[in-house]
């Protein structure tokens, strides 16, 4: 696969009272050109850092971190930010209320990463570009004048994406980019991304909670659990025929999906600090648990159709 991100063995620790918070532990994943690949799992389970370590917001403890083949992991997050690598991925926020610089007009927010990045230059150029870009997002040209407290949230969300795309990215990470949206402006930007990934041909990674979403808009879905990547596979695959018990609890909580009744996890899981180094992490509360998985941590191991897991029983 011709790949836009790969990154191998990616950690990110935190020093803190009692030892080390393992927030990413050796994840490894590959996302293709053009390819959009989900990354989904509970809260406190590593997604935002992970995003913000591939972003290049803050720097990994260990790992490479390529963009389309050249390593970006090396380079100190206090300085991506001037980078000319900083063009090659980009990232749409959460909230666009927050991620908006408020005393910046729509059209400075858009042309701020041209100024500072490229690739056009020369006040005429950039004019055009910005033009260009909010086309692309359908946000009405007579906006641009407008500072982000007289813009709706689905108006804000537009402009976010326009800042994203107009220096013309390779990945774009979106992390929950529709979460703080209305259900009806919700359907109406997740069309949006995808119209944009068709005719730019970017390479997306999805964070959300929301399966749904990720059903509908990725290839590909990995699903992490405290830290590691414990199951990646397309989207069809996983969602017809998930292998590991927390995938399978968390397909069985989407209401009216018809996955049965839905799988309750016991136990609490484990803590981040100092995580055994031998133990599945998702022992305790998996209810297939056996002694095995106390003593021997399993490996994300790839099948001959591309469906990777880690789990000892993910055959049975």
């Amino acid at each position: 696969m011709n790949n836009s991100l790969s990154i191998d063995r990616l950690r990110k620790h935190f020093p803190v009272s009692g030892g080390m918070l393992h927030a990413v532990d050796d994840v490894s994943l590959d996302i293709g050109k053009g390819e959009s690949v989900g990354l989904v799992g509970e809260s406190g389970c590593g997604k935002s850092t992970l995003v913000r370590v591939i972003s290049r917001l803050i720097d990994p403890t260990a790992g490479a971190i390529r963009i389309d083949g050249r390593d970006i992991g090396n380079i100190p997050a206090r300085k991506f930010g001037t980078n000319p690598d900083r063009a090659r991925i980009q990232v749409v926020f959460q909230d666009p209320t927050d991620s908006l610089n408020p005393q910046f007009r729509v059209f400075d927010s858009i042309a701020d990463p041209l100024r500072r990045l490229g690739p056009v230059t020369g006040r005429d150029a950039i004019d055009t570009r910005v033009r260009e870009t909010a086309n692309l997002v359908g946000l009405p040209l007579e906006l641009l004048t407008r500072f982000p407290h007289q813009l709706s949230g689905g108006q804000k969300a537009r402009v976010g994406i326009a800042r994203a795309i107009v220096v013309e990215p390779e990945l774009l990470i979106l992390d929950e980019p529709t979460s703080a949206l209305d259900v009806s402006v919700q359907v109406v930007i997740l069309h949006l991304l995808s119209d944009l990934r068709a005719k730019r041909g970017m390479s997306y990674l999805f964070v959300s909670h929301d399966l749904n979403v990720v059903k509908l808009l990725c290839d590909r879905v990995a699903v992490m659990y405290l830290g590691r990547i414990v199951e990646l596979a397309s989207v069809e695959t996983l969602f017809d025929k998930p292998k590991h018990p927390y995938t399978q609890a968390l397909l069985s909580a989407i209401p009216g999906t018809g996955y049965g009744e839905q799988l309750r996890l016991s136990g609490e899981p484990r803590s981040p600090i100092n995580p055994s180094s031998t133990a599945c992490r998702f022992h305790g509360r998996c209810p297939r648990g056996e002694p095995r998985c106390e003593k021997e941590m399993p490996e994300l191991v790839t099948n001959e159709v591309g469906h990777a897991v880690a789990c000892h029983f993910s055959d049975h």
